[in-house]
């Protein structure tokens, strides 16, 4: 049987194939047809459209916040990306769901029809921070607490664990979407320009930064809000930190809040250890050294950021001792 790692997320779907490693990263979203609920367009074609389309097209998010919006949708993106990737009937394959910690049997029951919708009869799920170390290839065991932070688009989750479970951790609703949506408001605020959801998470990713020193800039366009004309501006990377720090810092608070949960013998032995990082959010300059000045402890970055989530769930179902012991119905 083929079997299959997917992290279904807010902003990017990943997929990992036994045999291949990481076959597809696309967008998480849909062109629709307001009047019909037609789909135009899927993945990354889709998001080419944000903020492009006339009225009668809409771009549809089926994830939000690390949960199933639209099951309907959903289930129409999946089968569009895995008949890209294994290419045969589906109920041959077998599908490993990385979910954000904590993850309630409700959510757990919207995955399982997104997946029948899509033709996928055997499905699995794991808690991402299992595999942010899992995708560093960080040794687990029953012995070892690791501490780990999946900081994604739409859902944070945090936890401190060995391979006999999770000893304490939670997910909230905060990540890099939040960051784009203040970033719109602050160029707005600052500059007078009104920009789209695309231009906002292209100052992130290229410009946005920790480092109080850093002085970086990127020309961006969009709307002038006084006169409507087309204009572009230098946007500064210290103009751009507030919204991007108010977040980092929220997730730093839980961070804390775990850490005082701790046994004593766990938190002497996560001191040691420091904390594991991945997500698209810790590719932000100057992330790893923030959280290291926060949290007291060495932070360890994934070599990619973006794809250790789902490289360790890869290591999860071509380990069947490690699928056995992590891996929920």
């Amino acid at each position: 049987m083929l079997k299959v790692a997917i992290d279904f997320g807010t902003s990017v779907t990943k997929i990992y194939r036994i045999g291949n490693g990481i076959v597809l990263a696309e967008a998480t979203c849909l062109a629709v047809s307001k009047e019909t609920g037609e789909i135009r367009a899927y993945g990354n074609e889709a998001k080419r459209l944000l903020g492009k389309t006339a009225e009668a097209t809409e771009i549809v998010f089926p994830v939000y916040e690390g949960e199933i919006a639209s099951e309907r949708y959903a289930g129409a993106l999946l089968a569009y990306f895995l008949k890209k990737v294994v290419r045969r009937a589906f109920f041959g394959v077998e599908v490993l769901f990385c979910v954000p910690c904590g993850c309630p049997d409700p959510s757990k029951e919207k995955y399982l029809r997104v997946a029948r919708a899509a033709g996928v009869s055997r499905v699995n799920f794991v808690e991402t921070p299992y595999l942010v170390a899992l995708g560093q290839d960080v040794p687990l065991s029953e012995s070892n607490p690791v501490f780990a932070v999946d900081f994604g688009a739409g859902k944070t989750s945090v936890a401190v664990f060995s391979l006999d479970g999770i000893i304490a951790g939670f997910s909230m609703a905060v990540g890099g979407n939040n960051m784009d949506t203040h970033i719109i408001d602050c160029v707005a605020d600052t500059y007078g320009l009104k920009i789209g959801l695309q231009s906002s998470e292209k100052l992130k990713s290229t410009i946005g930064s920790l480092y109080e020193s850093d002085s970086q800039s990127m020309y961006v366009n969009g709307r002038d809000i006084a006169t409507g004309k087309p204009r572009s501006v230098a946007v500064a990377s210290e103009k751009i930190a507030p919204p991007i720090r108010v977040y980092v810092d929220k997730v730093l608070e839980y961070c804390e809040l775990l850490l005082r949960m701790l046994p004593a013998e766990v938190s002497a032995a996560i001191c040691k250890n420091g904390v594991f990082l991945a997500g698209g959010v810790c590719a932000l300059a100057g992330f790893g050294d923030y959280l290291s000045e926060k949290l007291q402890m060495e932070a360890h970055l994934a070599a990619d950021v973006q794809t250790a989530v789902v490289l360790g769930g890869g290591r999860v179902i071509g380990n069947a001792a490690l699928y056995r012991k992590l891996a929920t119905g």
